[in-house]
């Protein structure tokens, strides 16, 4: 750590200590309230789906509808 000198090796113990505290005390603050959780969740629409639509026709219609066409295709 001479190397590094007091100031330097501070500074790091500093960096680390603010590394592993915050997702301590975030962890703390949200894991024994859930209304802060709640509160935090809440405000934000994470997946918003579209309006569902038509369903499209069965295959059975489907191949119908082909027949009909094509005979009227050969009716021409």
């Amino acid at each position: 750590m001479s190397s590094l000198g007091t100031s330097k090796g501070i500074l790091e113990i500093a960096k680390f200590a603010l590394y592993v505290s915050v997702p301590i005390a975030m962890m703390y603050t949200f894991a024994n309230n859930t209304k802060n959780l709640q509160k935090f969740m809440g405000n934000r629409s994470y997946v918003v789906y579209p309006p569902e639509g038509p369903r499209p026709p069965p295959p059975e219609e489907l191949r119908e509808m082909a027949r009909e066409i094509a005979r009227k295709n050969n009716l021409r």
